[in-house]
């Protein structure tokens, strides 16, 4: 069974807390990570592209010249999509590009993806993530004690609001619910900081079930 160290926002060692081997011990696993990277960034599209059909870009509808004995091409209308400054013919409408996405598959994604950063040694666990105060250059002092120098996602519970305030205006530094947490968010970033109550109720939460 894997085993990480408990620190404290000191980064002094009050402990160490073991690991469920289905969450943190899972054989890579590149295609289901794919899947839910794609399903992920599908799900950010604002879709909001359109081009003009000829029923919409501007010009008459009239009949440029007759049908026969001019000699030239047949034409009815100058939106014509032959023509310059005609209407677009299949183009890009507004469209939804999220899908669904099995919820087995997007839960194994984030298993391999922690397990990754387990193997990594890039998963940092804390005691408890409460803040003296919201300013934010006293979370970055704190990530410089803990040795985060790189970009980092820290997963907690709601209701810090503490945290909320202090972590926003820092580049590279993302909060995020453990019931929001997406494998594209453990693979987006270098390192991530659980509290110890975090990392106890999602992997409680995502173990697979095992039916009796």
């Amino acid at each position: 069974m894997p085993s990480v160290e408990v620190k404290s926002l000191a980064n002094k060692k009050v402990g160490s807390l073991d690991l469920r081997d289905d969450v943190f011990a899972v054989p890579p696993n590149q295609h289901v990570l794919w899947e839910a990277v794609n399903h992920y960034l599908a799900s950010l599209r604002r879709g909001t592209h359109q081009t003009k059909t000829r029923g919409e870009v501007k010009g008459s509808g009239r009949k440029l010249w007759r049908q026969k004995g001019t000699g030239r091409a047949r034409v009815g209308s100058i939106r014509s999509p032959l023509w310059r400054h005609g209407g677009t013919v299949h183009g890009p409408q507004p469209r939804d590009y999220s899908y669904r996405l099995p919820r087995k598959i997007l839960l194994g994604a984030l298993r391999v993806a922690l397990s990754a950063k387990f193997a990594d040694q890039k998963l940092l666990v804390v005691d408890k993530l409460e803040l003296e105060n919201h300013k934010t250059k006293d979370l970055r002092q704190t990530l410089d004690r803990l040795g985060v120098d790189r970009s980092l996602l820290i997963v907690e519970g709601n209701g810090n609001q503490n945290l909320e305030r202090a972590s926003r205006n820092l580049a590279g530094i993302k909060l995020v619910p453990t019931h929001t947490l997406h494998a594209y968010h453990v693979l987006s970033h270098d390192r991530i900081l659980f509290s110890q109550a975090a990392v106890e109720k999602l992997q409680n939460a995502i173990a697979p079930r095992r039916t009796p």
